[in-house]
């Protein structure tokens, strides 16, 4: 059985497992996941035409790429797990350090739940919540088993994935190119667009967040996140590609399922393909979000920001099971009892606070740097344009989360 951690004692460190391909999977299998399968329809539809759904994916490129670089400089100062939480109170104050953590918690939890729910949807529509529900306890399981086993996990996720959309982009290559437009575009559909696309990219953050369990902190994740992020924004600029060619942006803007539509139009034998990657993708995805979840969890109940129990450490298996614990039954219970088709904007909303403040923290490092600035005024502008109904409920949330945090620092 783990091991009760004590209030009296600090909670033991988490052990350092995770080399450069350990960590370069895990953010593969972040991103590569159900966003590349499902982002295309909507971001089509807000962008406008061709030319502007890849304008999108340029600018969701570079606002990643800004983040992935403040990320990869804190996270070699100080490798401990939690991420931006960490960065935000280390180097901007307890506020925005619970600002971070809060819109992770509450963004990924809600974002683990969509996933849960799209494996249902891919892989047994007829009751996906059943399978949502299954896969969560599933993956919950190999987590507290210990990161290698998450990053073993992850490694085949991501190959089988990159294996699926390389099938799918070769198919696509001998299909005429077709030239169906959506309509004229404008400059805040094209934001809206990156918003939406920024969702698939949003997980090289689950590299940092599992910083105090990396070999050579200060060496391997600023190595790991912009070679997993390269990889990535090639992978989804030819998907991208591909669709735009074959499906056209008129129908690509309609699609609910773009690369099952790209599959049967190119070669249809690559339907039930394209549906076992996506649930494969979303899979791994699942994983990596509940690992994240629970080391942000972690690195905030060391700190009293949430409770103290929830710093629990397995002496067996090294991994932080009561926040694991934790974070898996609040989306079971999300995944078992409401819908969550605004998950994905609300989510989005709530992670780009989150990159917001990594910027801002790296903004410290070097103030007369241009790169954290880009990425903290994209990150704001980005999350204004998403849907009016996101941004309230995200807003919302966040007042949540302020209230709390000042009832926690008067029990503290």
């Amino acid at each position: 059985m783990p091991a009760q951690s004590s209030q009296s004692r600090p909670s033991p460190a988490l052990r350092r497992r995770i080399g450069l391909p350990s960590a370069i999977a895990i953010g593969l299998a972040s991103m590569l996941g159900a966003g590349v399968f499902s982002v295309w329809g909507p971001a089509a539809a807000a962008a406008g035409s061709g030319p502007a759904l890849l304008t999108a994916l340029a600018i969701a490129g570079v606002i990643a790429y800004c983040n992935a670089r403040a990320s990869a400089r804190l996270a070699a100062l100080h490798p401990q797990a939690g991420g931006t939480y960490v960065y935000g109170t280390r180097r901007l104050g307890p506020e925005a350090g619970f600002a971070a953590g809060w819109g992770f918690l509450i963004g990924k939890t809600a974002s683990a739940a969509a996933m849960a729910l799209t494996l249902g949807n891919y892989l047994l529509p007829d009751h996906p919540r059943v399978l949502g529900i299954a896969a969560v306890v599933a993956f919950c399981a190999i987590n507290l088993l210990g990161v290698k086993k998450t990053a073993v996990a992850s490694a085949v996720f991501a190959t089988v994935t990159i294996a699926v959309l390389a099938a799918v982009v070769i198919a696509g290559a001998a299909v005429p190119v077709a030239g169906r437009g959506v309509g004229d575009a404008d400059p805040w559909g094209v934001l809206t667009a990156a918003g939406f696309i920024f969702f698939a990219f949003a997980g090289y953050a689950r590299i940092a967040t599992l910083g105090e369990e990396v070999k050579r902190p200060e060496r391997t994740i600023p190595r790991a996140i912009p070679i997993a992020l390269a990889i990535t924004l090639a992978v989804y600029a030819a998907v991208a590609l591909t669709a735009l060619g074959v499906l056209g942006p008129g129908m690509l803007a309609g699609s609910e399922a773009p690369l099952a539509d790209l599959a049967a139009a190119s070669a249809p034998a690559l339907e039930p393909v394209v549906a076992i990657g996506a649930g494969i993708a979303v899979a791994g995805v699942l994983l990596s979000l509940l690992a994240g979840i629970g080391r942000t969890a972690l690195a905030m109940a060391r700190d009293r920001r949430l409770p103290g129990p929830l710093a629990a450490v397995s002496v067996r298996f090294g991994v932080p099971w009561a926040a694991e614990v934790a974070a898996g039954v609040v989306v079971l219970v999300i995944v078992a009892t409401f819908d969550l088709a605004g998950a994905i904007g609300f989510s989005s909303f709530c992670v780009l606070v989150y990159y917001a403040v990594t910027n801002a923290s790296a903004t410290t490092l070097d103030p007369r740097a241009p790169l954290p600035w880009i990425g903290l005024a994209g990150c704001l502008l980005i999350a204004a344009s998403l849907p009016l109904e996101s941004v309230l409920s995200g807003l919302a949330v966040f007042a949540i989360g302020a209230v709390w945090y000042l009832i926690a620092g008067r029990r503290g």
